[in-house]
């Protein structure tokens, strides 16, 4: 476990790189940012749930004073810390969601070390010299992260029934499912953020045994969406 809290899983790409960080953030609606931050190539899991708070264990219908906010794991040698926060920003705009339901609804990014922040900051900086002006984002350190009920996770990927049946010969629990690589991926093409062959080339490029490979692209083939 990093210092973020997010556990390791095994998940396909976890078993490419060992340069895995973590990164909680939250853009509004979890639902999305999901999906979206999925379908990226170097992010290895995904996870949505309440952080930012002082609550104790907050829910959906009782979050207190969390905001809905996503988790991911990305290996920093294929997608940079840098990159995560680029696709964040262009992806909302705080002023359309900050105090739309109260602190459920906040452009928020928290950071676990000076590494991080440093970070944030050197974005921050690159993007008003291009004339972007500054978000009104919320910027705090990292306390916890609780994981949503099930039914928000991969909320997209889950309203397509027959890709789920398909998903649980690999995946027989929840907990593994929420974990796989393969289903960030795919919950990014059911919301509609990248293609199916995008997502077989990269299985193709992932280091698994070249018979795992091959029934995990017919598996993705034989989805009916």
């Amino acid at each position: 476990m990093n210092k973020s809290g997010f556990q390791a899983g095994r998940s396909e790409a976890s078993f490419l790189h060992s340069s895995i960080m973590a990164a909680t953030l939250g853009m509004g609606c979890f639902w999305s940012p999901e999906a979206l931050f999925g379908h990226l190539p170097g992010v290895v899991r995904t996870r949505v749930g309440y952080a930012g708070g002082t609550a104790a264990d907050p829910t959906y219908r009782q979050m207190g004073d969390h905001s809905e906010t996503i988790q991911i794991a990305f290996d920093s040698e294929i997608v940079s810390f840098e990159e995560i926060l680029e696709v964040f920003w262009d992806n909302h705009n705080p002023d359309n969601i900050n105090d739309y339901k109260g602190r459920q609804y906040r452009s928020i990014l928290f950071y676990t070390d000076a590494q991080q922040i440093e970070t944030i900051r050197r974005v921050l900086k690159k993007r008003t010299v291009h004339g972007v002006p500054e978000p009104i984002t919320e910027i705090a350190p990292f306390a916890k992260f609780y994981p949503a009920e099930d039914r928000h996770q991969k909320y997209y990927l889950k309203r397509y029934p027959d890709a789920m049946e398909k998903l649980s010969e690999w995946y027989p629990t929840q907990e593994e499912l929420i974990d796989s690589t393969l289903a960030a991926r795919l919950n990014g093409l059911a919301k509609g953020y990248t293609n199916l062959e995008r997502i077989v080339n990269e299985i193709e490029r992932w280091q698994l045994q070249a018979d795992v490979q091959k029934r995990m692209v017919e598996l993705v083939k034989r989805i009916r969406w």
